[in-house]
């Protein structure tokens, strides 16, 4: 798919994207795989609003398609409790916490693309690797660089790496054909994926993003179009629900950031995250007030 399409999709008014969606969400489920005939997929729900919405679109479809939510001990506890309410879930829970994957492996920082390669890097084996991470030359990737804004995260007095996504959340699921509800307008990587590959992929990871063109007003309005419940905590500032203590993209916040607004909504859990795991003296590393 060339991007001009993507742009096209995204310029659709909503109601040309939900019957878009439905239809992709058909395809998904009644394509036969020659590998897993037709695919009995389940719903990934992480209790945030876009999921909120992809569960409605699917289950208005398919009524009694489970849905799968992995409780990772980072989710805001409305999330929890929003949850609960939602029937024909599976809950599932990853092999470590999150201070053990910090121990392990390193903190979630700047972007999942900047933690690989400081990652990478660090933990190279051969010279070759680090020269394509610090020159990205040598490979036929021109984008295997780490930016030179980041470089000094080489550096860092604390391990730097992308694992924590796919331990806490990616390996749980593993097993799992999923619809799923994130949209290009998230991140360049899934932008990128959805380029690729479409709203649905029947090879290697097999699972459907029938909302991928979406936006997020395009999210709000269709949960106002449909009087949706929806997980509490968007009514007390917080506009993304993802891990809490999560530092991908918090320098890019304009005005008050995750860490600045947890501290006043959830001062507990701010400070475990500050204090006890550490995530102050990261912050801190990369100018980021909190």
């Amino acid at each position: 798919m060339e991007l001009w399409q993507l742009k096209q999709r995204q310029g659709l008014p909503l109601e040309a994207k939900i019957i878009l969606s439905k239809k992709r969400i058909r395809q998904f489920c009644e394509t036969p795989n020659e590998k897993y005939q037709y695919i009995k997929p389940y719903i990934s729900f992480s209790g945030g609003k876009d999921s909120t919405v992809l569960l409605n679109l699917v289950r208005s479809i398919y009524p009694d398609t489970p849905a799968v939510f992995v409780n990772t001990g980072l989710e805001y506890p409305e999330i929890v409790e929003f949850v609960k309410t939602i029937p024909n879930v599976t809950w599932l829970r990853p092999k470590m916490n999150f201070k053990e994957v910090l121990e392990k492996y390193g903190y979630p920082v700047v972007s999942k693309e900047v933690s690989q390669k400081i990652y990478e890097y660090r933990t190279a084996k051969s010279e070759k690797t680090k020269h394509i991470r610090w020159y990205g030359t040598g490979n036929a990737y021109k984008s295997g660089k780490i930016p030179e804004k980041w470089k000094y995260l080489v550096k860092a007095p604390f391990k730097v790496c992308d694992k924590c996504c796919y331990v806490m959340k990616k390996a749980p699921m593993r097993h799992y054909k999923c619809y799923v509800g994130t949209m290009t307008q998230d991140s360049h990587l899934r932008k990128q994926q959805y380029l690729r590959k479409g709203c649905n992929s029947f090879k290697g990871k097999i699972q459907s993003m029938p909302m991928a063109f979406w936006l997020e007003e395009d999210v709000w309005a269709y949960i106002k179009l449909n009087n949706l419940k929806y997980a509490s905590v968007y009514d007390n500032g917080v506009s993304r629900t993802g891990c809490m203590f999560c530092m991908f993209g918090v320098h890019l916040e304009k005005g008050e950031n995750r860490f600045q607004k947890m501290k006043k909504s959830h001062p507990k859990l701010y400070n475990y995250c500050i204090n006890d795991l550490g995530c102050g003296k990261v912050l801190d590393y990369i100018n980021v007030e909190y």
